[in-house]
């Protein structure tokens, strides 16, 4: 048999966010346009006799971030030597920087084994979205009516490196809402929610305090209308996960935030929920 690894088009994109979906990820219903926006280059699929069978995203942020993500072999050829060979070209790809990936539990040993290590655990957690207002003093805006320099300058506190393109896209894309929430004039709070095929996700989820985020995720549901929500809180972040238990979210799926290299250099205290399991 042949195996092939190439650089996949925007349609490849689409179509490992559908595997992901096969998976039970259930990634938003349109993310994968922000994700190929983030580095065109960085989604690798692996074909077999002609057919795509195994997929990599290995996404550069910056000069010396990355992130992994979308590790999938296909059940029809799982156990066979494929994946592995698409982890090493993904591998590559990166190599010299400080690589994330969000993987499930049961592989940390497997990945530790390729130099990552723990950094902390992203807990989902979904239920029905809360009813709260807005906190005194503070007031919630379209995140795509703030000056974007604003916007970026606020999110690269929580995130290693600038990923304009990435943001631009993430706020902007159809199935989704963007909140920002201002407190005496200063960005205190932001975050997006879009459709997906089961519960709607949450993330980012950054914000000054657990009221500002509590309240960020109801008007967000509010907006959006949504029934059920999700959120992948860290459990580094102790007030984060008792936000998420406040407002009656349950845990459904985890996973292993590991890194090759130290933690990043963000403000954890801040950070309520990550942006994505794939792009970090």
């Amino acid at each position: 048999m042949s195996f092939e690894i190439t650089v996949g088009s925007a349609d490849d994109v689409q179509r490992m966010a559908r595997w992901a979906n096969d998976e039970g990820w259930n990634p938003g219903n349109t993310d994968a346009h922000a994700f190929f926006a983030a580095d065109p280059g960085g989604f690798l699929i692996g074909w077999l006799d002609g057919e795509p069978q195994a997929c990599i995203s290995v996404v550069k942020y910056g000069t010396s971030s990355g992130f992994l993500g979308f590790y999938i072999a296909r059940p029809a050829v799982r156990g066979k030597g494929y994946g592995i060979q698409l982890w090493r070209a993904g591998m590559a790809r990166l190599e010299g920087r400080n690589v994330g990936l969000d993987g499930v539990v049961a592989q940390q040993a497997n990945y530790r084994k390729s130099g990552f290590r723990l950094a902390w655990n992203n807990i989902r957690h979904e239920g029905a979205p809360p009813s709260l207002p807005a906190p005194a003093g503070v007031t919630f805006v379209d995140a795509r009516s703030i000056a974007f320099d604003r916007l970026a300058a606020y999110d690269r506190k929580f995130f290693p490196e600038a990923r304009d393109a990435f943001l631009a896209s993430w706020i902007s894309l159809p199935e989704r809402a963007a909140l920002v929430a201002l407190r005496d004039g200063a960005l205190a709070g932001f975050a997006v929610m879009r459709a997906s095929a089961s519960s709607s996700r949450v993330g980012p989820l950054f914000a000054a305090t657990p009221e500002i985020a509590g309240g960020l995720v109801a008007a967000l549901a509010a907006k959006a209308g949504a029934r059920a929500v999700a959120i992948d809180v860290p459990d580094r972040n102790k007030p984060a996960v008792a936000l998420a238990e406040r407002l009656g979210l349950k845990p459904s799926f985890e996973t292993a935030r590991m890194y090759t290299g130290a933690d990043p250099n963000v403000d954890y205290a801040g950070l309520f929920g990550v942006t994505s399991l794939e792009l970090g």
